[in-house]
Formats: structure tokens, C-alpha cells, sequence
């Protein structure tokens, strides 16, 4: 897919990158970021015109990592009972949260309010270099705004691939979600370094922002879904595997057959239908025929 090697190539620049700043923290640590997220204000392709029916938000405050005031772009997706379960989504790397309106509404068709939120440098929320300590702080921040507008409902994470991290990580510090689901995650940033073509290369060491799942998942004490497709080319099935026996129980492992990274969302969708209905008690309505968007939908 070319897709998948388009960012297979990024990561091996990246590893190449690294090897060669080893002088200079700063600037280092700034090289750092710009490859593990690759910062966005652009949609995926074709895809910037498909929040069409979901409500801005915008979550304010000011941050503890960059002493700056921040503002973050949410969309919402609500359901018609006031009461349904909230889901959290967070998305991956590279594009903005426009890119993942076709997965907020696939959850919403699962039962689920939906709130997606872009990290700072995505989209518009504030211009500035994201890291994992200031995506961190954005996610908990979101999180805050689902406890204080709908604390009465039970509340969900998910995280596709980095998302998954921030999922993870934000799922191991509160105790009061009701699940965590997480889609074509890893275990490490150095674990997806070592499974590329130089891997073999001692570079993991250096790495600072480790995103570093396989330690936190077992601290997380609600139910884990992990979906995973077993054909994903950017992030291997073996990394999600180890992070589903890391969890612990209740959990479930969903694997897609022939799933990408970008398509197993679209592909597994009654996977998904049978397992959050049996792990997490949530029936939600039948699919219906709402626009699936292009085929290449990430």
C-alpha cells in the first residue's frame, strides 16, 4: 500500500535522523517530535469536508508543561439519549482529526456520543510543536471536558495507533472509565523501531519519548479491547498482541483479517458490533447506510 510505505519511509528518516542530532538536546528532542508525530493543520485527502453534521468544541486552559494558554479543537458527535456512553477518540499521527470522521461515526453507530480532539499542532487547535508530555496533558484535558459536561454517562477511550499510546497512558492515570479500546496500537515507539528494515541499529536507547504502553497497559483497570488488523504494514500485529497479553482481564483480541492500518476500522465492523456488545454491554444501532466516504479512508 503506498500509504504504508510513505510512512514506513518517514520513520526511517526519523531513525536516520536521530542517529545524526545526537548533538544538541533541544534540538534533538525537537527532530524527535516532528517524526513520531508528524504535525499536521491539513485533513487526509478528500477529507475535509466531512464533519458535516458534527458540533464544534473548544477546550481551553492553561498548560503546566508550556506555562502558555492552550486551546484545543473538538468535534462532537452526540447521540439522541442523553445517557448514552461517551467515547473519547483519539487519533494518530500525521493527519488532523478530519481525517478519522468516518471512525467517530462508525463508534457513534456502535452506540457511542463521540468527542474527537485534535493535539496542539493539529488542525486548529494552538500552533505549537506537540510532544507526548503536551499530548498527554491535551488528552487528560479532554477528558476533563467529557467528566464535567457528562459525568453522568460511562465514559470510553479509544486510540488508533499513536492515539493508542495516549489511550493507554491516559486509561493507567484515571479510575473512572468504563473501557479502553485501542486499534492498530504498539507496545513502544523502540519496539515499532526495531521491527523496520534498520532495527537492528542500537538507537532504541536514545529514544525520550517512548510512549511506553507495555509498562502502563497493566495498570489500567477497566475492560481493554484491542483491535488489530493482520495485515498492517506500519504497525505489526505482533506489537498489538504482546500489549493485549501485557493487559489485564476482562480483555479481548480482535483480529481483522487482511486489515491495514487505515481500513481495519471499516473492515471489522461487525467484529467490532459483537465485541464491545459482549464486553462492554453496548448494543448500538443497526448499521445503517450512511455515507462510508472514499475507500481509502484512513
Amino acid at each position: 500500500m503506498v500509504h504504508a510505505r510513505a510512512l514506513k519511509a518517514s520513520l526511517l528518516g526519523g531513525l536516520l535522523a536521530l542517529m545524526l542530532l545526537l548533538a544538541g538536546c533541544a534540538t534533538l528532542q525537537d527532530k524527535e517530535s516532528e517524526w513520531i508525530f508528524r504535525p499536521t493543520r491539513d485533513a487526509w485527502r478528500g477529507m475535509a469536508h466531512v464533519t458535516d453534521g458534527m458540533d464544534e468544541r473548544w477546550i481551553e486552559f492553561q498548560s503546566e508543561v508550556t506555562q502558555q494558554p492552550t486551546r484545543l479543537h473538538a468535534l462532537w458527535l452526540p447521540q439522541a439519549d442523553a445517557n448514552a456512553p461517551v467515547m473519547l477518540y483519539l487519533h494518530g499521527a500525521r493527519w488532523d482529526l478530519r481525517g478519522s470522521a468516518h471512525r467517530m461515526r462508525r463508534m457513534h453507530q456502535l452506540g457511542f456520543a463521540v468527542l474527537g480532539v485534535d493535539y496542539r499542532g493539529f488542525g486548529k487547535s494552538t500552533d505549537d510543536l506537540p510532544s507526548e508530555a503536551k499530548a498527554n496533558e491535551d488528552v487528560a484535558q479532554a477528558w476533563a471536558w467529557i467528566q464535567r459536561e457528562h459525568g453522568q454517562a460511562k465514559r470510553y477511550i479509544f486510540g488508533h495507533s499513536l492515539g493508542g499510546a495516549l489511550a493507554v497512558h491516559l486509561a493507567a492515570q484515571v479510575n473512572d472509565e468504563a473501557g479502553l479500546i485501542v486499534e492498530g496500537t504498539f507496545t513502544s515507539v523502540p519496539d515499532v523501531l526495531s521491527t523496520m528494515r534498520w532495527g537492528f541499529l542500537p538507537v532504541g536507547g536514545l529514544i525520550t519519548q517512548r510512549f511506553d504502553s507495555a509498562r502502563r497497559i497493566a495498570q489500567v483497570g477497566s475492560p481493554v479491547l484491542v483491535i488489530h488488523g493482520s495485515a498492517d504494514k506500519v504497525i505489526p500485529l505482533q506489537l498489538g498482541q504482546r500489549l493485549f497479553e501485557l493487559a489485564q482481564g476482562p480483555k479481548r483480541l480482535v483480529v481483522v483479517e487482511n486489515g491495514s492500518h487505515h481500513n481495519t476500522n471499516a473492515m471489522g465492523q461487525s467484529q467490532y458490533r459483537q465485541a464491545v456488545a459482549e464486553l462492554f454491554g453496548i448494543a448500538g444501532s443497526p448499521t445503517v447506510a450512511t455515507n462510508p466516504g472514499p475507500r481509502a479512508t484512513p
